[in-house]
């Protein structure tokens, strides 16, 4: 069965040869014996789903603050939506879906409470011992921080799925090792030396269908969460050239639709526009390039798995609405500001007095050096949910911001 897009049936079709290959994995870095049932990438993925940083995107915020409401998205939702549409464009593209799976469901494993704005406020308040980045975090958690198995720490992943969460988008550094986007995080570089994620390479495609995914994620749920809130109308995006085009498809066919009928007809009508232009790309640049091998997409001079020429200023503009009128609205830089105080509150009790975090957080930290003692605390605080954090801020202060 064909569709639009050209020879993309819905029955098996073999693996590219530019994908990557679970049974030439590179293995992880501390050597296992292999499932005689499930695939390297699988084994990933189940791990992944499996951990306490995957439970607590739960209650990690997206936009909104969680308890605003059940039915906006948080980091989990996000991160499930993302892994579904990895899935779809790795699928297109015979690559591996698994391997796209995983490196979607890790990708947020390093926010912090809050979105943005806890991890803007940790940077700072990290500012002198090296900063923080989520991506760099998403790291930590999942080659040290989990610690579930009695042979090593983290959650082991492949290479594979490792060099997807770090490169997802894109080279970090040229081929003489400097920043392409500014300073590598320590992190990053210190666990490369021991286990080369070529940091000046491309991603495999399917670490590129997975970045790309959040894009069209959130470019799309974050529409449907600001109409469901309030900060959105339908007017606003007439104004807009991707939604105003779908919206004056869908009114003309259905004229007495309802509006939130009118609203679930974009949403999946972007996903759909979005997805089908990333294939379509995809699959010309591939076709120009001819690789044989995964090595080769690794080598290539730009990404494979990219929206087209004529789609990027539409993405773009879409972006900058949203930014404008959802991320910047009044109402949610009100929410951000209390936000920012808890987290910015709570990183000055826990490093003045690490006694009062936990068991298990703050042992030996009253004779650790600054920095080691301010990335500890930095673990912990990203690692808090939302409720966690309003929790623990209640606890030591007598007056918590209102996030509602």
């Amino acid at each position: 069965m064909a569709n639009e897009l050209g020879n993309i049936g819905f029955g098996y079709r073999p693996r590219a040869p530019y994908a990557c290959d679970p049974s030439r994995s590179r293995g992880r870095l501390v050597p296992e014996i292999e499932s005689p049932t499930r695939t390297p990438f699988q084994r990933d993925r189940d791990r992944i789903i499996h951990s306490t940083a995957f439970r607590r995107l739960k209650h990690k915020t997206q936009v909104f603050i969680a308890h605003e409401g059940d039915h906006y998205r948080t980091r989990l939702t996000h991160t499930i939506e993302v892994a579904q549409i990895a899935r779809a464009l790795a699928r297109a593209l015979r690559c591996d879906e698994d391997l796209a799976e995983a490196v979607a469901l890790v990708h947020d494993f390093g926010h912090t409470p809050f979105g943005h704005t806890g991890e803007d406020a940790l940077n700072e308040k990290m500012a002198e011992w090296g900063g923080f980045d989520h991506n760099a975090q998403s790291l930590r958690v999942v080659t040290r921080l989990e610690r579930r198995y009695a042979e090593f720490d983290g959650l082991n992943l492949s290479w594979e799925t490792l060099e997807g969460l770090v490169k997802h988008n894109g080279p970090l550094v040229d081929a003489n090792g400097n920043g392409l986007h500014g300073e590598v995080p320590q992190a990053v570089l210190d666990f490369s030396e021991l286990f080369d994620l070529e940091l000046d390479k491309f991603a495999s495609l399917e670490a590129q269908c997975a970045a790309i995914a959040d894009d069209i994620a959130y470019n799309t749920h974050d529409i449907d969460d600001g109409l469901r809130a309030g900060l959105l109308t339908f007017d606003m995006l007439e104004d807009v050239a991707l939604p105003a085009s779908i919206l004056k498809v869908v009114r003309d066919r259905y004229p007495a639709l309802d509006e939130p009928r009118i609203g679930h007809e974009l949403m999946r009508r972007q996903i759909t526009i979005f997805v089908e232009d990333v294939i379509r790309t995809a699959t010309a640049r591939l076709a120009a390039l001819c690789p044989t091998s995964v090595e080769e997409i690794h080598a290539a001079k730009a990404a494979m798995v990219t929206f087209s020429d004529e789609m990027i200023p539409v993405e773009k503009e879409l972006k900058a609405f949203l930014y404008k009128n959802i991320y910047r609205h009044d109402e949610v830089m009100r929410v951000r500001q209390g936000a920012d105080q808890i987290v910015r509150e709570l990183f000055d009790a826990y490093f003045d007095d690490p006694r009062q975090m936990p068991e298990g957080w703050r042992e030996g930290l009253d004779r650790a050096e600054k920095r080691v003692k301010a990335r500890h605390v930095a673990d912990f605080l990203a690692g808090m949910t939302d409720t966690y954090a309003i929790k623990e801020h209640r606890r030591l202060f007598d007056r918590t911001p209102d996030l509602g």
